[in-house]
Order: structure tokens, then C-alpha cells, then sequence
């Protein structure tokens, strides 16, 4: 019997976010507009973008022995997420990322601190919990050893993998094989497909792949066809987190049982809201705003 529960294995951050007009040159120093920490990370923001959306939601990761930490559980449980597999890592600081927030864009510089800790033995010990689960949820901000691990566990009891591979790194085939969707943009498919084995494989293997190509929809391929599910035109505030509200809720839409049309359809939505708004998780909508939102664009 389903769960109805997505489990996100991944990284857990504060966010130290910085306003500006302009981003500075090399070797420059500009004022900038305002400054504030926010909760971040990209295994973070994608399960609090499940939550909002009215999904039960684990995650497991870590973080340090530090304030961050605590300001971080604390919110975690009122997003109403299951924080019990989140370990303190001694000796690490919790992860931070300094972001920088100008034109209609951002640069980010991420410190992993604690993440380095979601180890594969840090995985295995929550085997029991990924069994329970009807969709794992996993990017790359852990160690690619840790997201191999809960795949290999997820295969062994027949769970959902969606794996966001971001930031880029090259996989192997078995774990591209392994996983039910991939959710690469075009330069990070471009990485992912390195060699021609690899491009061999993705040419036989499309309907894993669901490519993001920010305002102008999600391609994604079905009965061996690519179909574009087209974005939507809002106001930009802040870009970041649009893509960990699209995987998010993609796992959403597939945990409780809509095609994979519909999945994309409802992530391109959740997506252009949180963009709408400042901060990751602060800018992610609720199941509500995005049944509404969906409504009035006559979709």
C-alpha cells in the first residue's frame, strides 16, 4: 500500500542572501540594497516544497552544532516536515551558501560544512525509512557515494527515484539506469552526457529524462515523442529555488498518482510562483495558491 510520503536525502543550508543593483567586477566593492539568512539548501528547499504543497515529508540530511541549526530544525517543523533523520555532525558547521541577488538573477557560493556528513553508512542507517517512502527525492549536494546509496536502496524495495542532478557532476550509467526520472536543465543534460555511450543510452532511454528549460516550459518524452509542457510569464523577483520548487513538486504530483504531464504541468506552475517572491523557501506556494494560480491561466 502507498505511503504517500516523499523522502528528501540531501543537503540542508542557510542561505546568507544579498540584495544589490548590480553584481560587482572583479575586484570591486558596491553597497548593497539589504541582507538576511534564509533557509536553504537544495535537499531542504525541495522538501519544503513538497510540504507546502500537502505532501507528508521526511528528510534526511545533516547540519552542525550551531545556532543555524537550530533556527533551521525549528522551521522544518513548522513547514511541517519530519526532521527525526536529521543528525547533528560534530566537529561541522552547518552548511551555508552566500548568495548574491541582482538583475533579475543570482551567483551563489555554497560552503557544504555538515552535508559532507551524509555519508552512505549515514543512508543505510535510514534504510527502513526509504522503504516507507513512495518517492525518494536526491540532488548533489551530498556525496555522489550517498546518492548512489539511496538509489541502490530505493531499487531494493521498489521506491520512486527522482534524482535532480545539480550542481552538474558526471554519473555513470548504471545510476542513470537506475533511477526512474532525471531532471536535468540543458547544461546540465550537455555534462551528464559526456561520452557517446552515454548519448547512446539517452537516446534509448528519453522518457527518464525531464528537461527543464526554465521560462519556456519542461520537455519531457512519451511514447517515443518529446512533448514541451510550456512555462508560464510572471513578474521575476528572485530565480532562486525555481528549480527545487519544480522537482519538489513534480514528486508531489507523482507521489499521489498524475501522469507525468500533469507532474510537469503543476511543477512549471509551482515553479513560476516561487520566482514571483523573494527567498527559496519563503517563495514557495501552497497546494491552494497553486490550484488558483492554475485556474486563472485557463490551463
Amino acid at each position: 500500500m502507498s505511503s504517500g510520503t516523499v523522502t528528501v536525502i540531501g543537503s540542508i543550508n542557510m542561505d546568507l542572501v544579498t540584495e544589490a543593483g548590480q553584481f560587482p567586477n572583479k575586484g570591486e566593492t558596491i553597497l548593497g540594497k539589504s541582507f538576511s539568512t534564509i533557509p536553504g539548501g537544495k535537499g531542504a528547499n525541495q522538501a519544503v516544497a513538497s510540504s507546502k504543497l500537502g505532501t507528508k515529508v521526511n528528510l534526511i540530511g545533516c547540519f552542525g552544532n550551531d545556532a543555524f541549526a537550530k533556527t533551521l530544525n525549528q522551521h522544518f517543523e513548522t513547514q511541517g516536515i519530519n526532521t527525526n533523520y536529521i543528525e547533528v555532525a560534530s566537529g561541522e558547521p552547518t552548511g551555508i551558501a552566500s548568495i548574491t541577488i541582482a538583475e533579475n538573477d543570482n551567483h551563489i557560493i555554497v560552503v557544504p560544512g555538515a552535508n559532507h556528513a551524509v555519508t552512505p553508512q549515514l543512508v543505510e542507517k535510514y534504510e527502513h525509512v526509504i522503504a516507507a517512502s513512495e518517492t525518494i527525492l536526491l540532488q548533489f549536494e551530498i556525496p555522489i557515494e550517498s546518492v548512489e546509496k539511496a538509489v541502490e536502496l530505493a531499487n531494493k524495495h521498489g521506491v520512486r527515484v527522482i534524482l535532480n542532478p545539480a550542481p552538474v557532476q558526471p554519473i555513470s550509467i548504471s545510476v542513470m539506469a537506475s533511477v526512474d526520472y532525471i531532471t536535468p536543465n540543458e547544461h546540465e543534460l550537455a555534462v551528464l552526457l559526456d561520452d557517446e555511450e552515454k548519448k547512446a543510452f539517452y537516446e534509448q532511454n528519453r522518457e527518464k529524462f525531464v528537461i527543464t528549460h526554465g521560462s519556456k516550459g519542461v520537455e519531457y518524452f512519451e511514447d517515443g515523442q518529446s512533448h514541451l509542457v510550456s512555462g508560464f510569464s510572471v513578474e521575476v523577483v528572485d530565480t532562486t529555488g525555481a528549480g527545487d520548487s519544480f522537482n519538489g513538486a513534480l514528486a508531489v504530483a507523482l507521489t499521489r498518482g498524475d501522469s507525468l504531464a500533469e507532474g510537469c504541468l503543476f511543477g512549471n506552475a509551482v515553479g513560476a510562483l516561487s520566482v514571483s517572491k523573494l527567498g527559496a523557501q519563503s517563495g514557495m506556494p501552497t497546494k491552494e495558491e497553486v490550484e488558483k494560480f492554475i485556474r486563472t491561466r485557463n490551463v
